[in-house]
């Protein structure tokens, strides 16, 4: 296959109701065929995945790489071998891109043609349940995340995430690809390597997909206790990395019980002082969910506040408990994700 100018690759692992809907949306893109592939890099068991997607490849110039149970990284290093494109587009199967995805790509590359590295960002389809609204509230809201998932444009702190990430193909190759030492984080230290081999790294705010998360709280939960308790790794591996916006979960979970144990001590001793700490914590939530309720509907900024607290506690507790594996105990390694 002859060169084209975007190579779409994901990982992808059973979840075939998922596949397909990504698939189907990629069908739509209003971009020629001729100027893109679609490489999956495939690790489901007993190879399950790969015979209901046959039909795809009558309307897609798609490709599978399988290997049996292949994890996250090495699929997509897989997959990028077969890839022949001037750039790389790192796509999640749980996310839905829009028609116009590549185009938006397109028109900001031809104003800004010394990006090598770029993102975008993600956001809730109008079809999406109730919780995976509130999910992708807290994940991208500035008064839950600071703006830490997106939203920058410079060209030096900006680190495109996994699920919407796109680079010099050149430059990919260059460092090598996704470390596979890394279960999790493995995007953010790829972003980080780029970024020290030279590249310029932007937001595209029109490359967005809607993508859809984890369809339960408790999915959510572990999933964010994933990505706190990487980011231990990614400041060992990468010195000066670690902000404290990474600080700010595990600081709003300490926060949070020790206020709780603060308030019900002042009801019992009856003195309001040691309520004050607590209400101001109300407050945020109070913050949070009058912000949901301006773009949502009130059941989603009800689950908000939800999943706000789950999200917060989750990678609040992975990192304290990575960063006293990796820092205090010595191990390198990290706890077993």
């Amino acid at each position: 296959m002859a060169k084209v100018k975007y190579a779409l690759i994901s990982p992808t692992f059973k979840r075939p109701e998922e596949v397909t809907e990504f698939l189907s949306s990629l069908e739509s893109l209003d971009y020629s065929k001729e100027e893109f592939q679609i490489i999956l890099g495939d690790g489901t068991p007993n190879d399950e995945l790969r015979p209901l997607l046959q039909s795809f490849y009558k309307t897609l110039p798609l490709q599978i790489y399988y290997e049996e149970f292949l994890p996250v990284s090495d699929a997509r290093n897989r997959a990028a071998e077969l890839a022949d494109a001037e750039y790389f587009i790192f796509l999640d199967s749980d996310c839905i891109i829009p028609s116009g995805y590549l185009k938006g790509i397109d028109t900001f590359l031809s104003e800004h043609s010394d990006t090598t590295l770029f993102g975008g960002p993600d956001a809730a389809s109008a079809d999406f349940t109730n919780l995976q609204k509130a999910i992708n509230f807290s994940m991208t809201s500035f008064l839950t995340t600071g703006g830490i998932r997106g939203g920058q444009s410079s060209v030096t702190s900006y680190q495109p995430r996994g699920f919407n990430m796109g680079m010099s193909s050149t430059l990919f190759k260059q460092v090598g690809g996704y470390d596979q030492d890394f279960v999790c984080g493995e995007d953010v230290e790829l972003s980080l390597r780029l970024q020290k081999a030279g590249a310029t790294s932007r937001f595209i705010a029109e490359a967005h997909v809607f993508h859809k998360r984890r369809a339960t709280l408790k999915q959510f939960r572990r999933q964010v206790f994933r990505f706190g308790a990487a980011r231990p790794l990614l400041a060992k591996a990468h010195p000066g990395n670690l902000k404290i916006t990474h600080l700010f979960p595990t600081i709003f979970t300490l926060y949070r019980y020790t206020t709780m144990l603060l308030f019900v001590f002042s009801l019992a001793c009856g003195n309001v002082f040691f309520a004050l700490p607590y209400l101001a914590y109300i407050g945020y939530l109070t913050a949070v969910f009058s912000e949901a309720w301006r773009g949502e509907n009130f059941e989603v900024a009800r689950l908000v506040i939800r999943t706000t607290t789950t999200m917060n506690e989750g990678y609040g507790m992975g990192f304290l408990r990575n960063y006293i594996e990796v820092y205090l105990k010595g191990n390198s390694r990290g706890i077993k994700l």
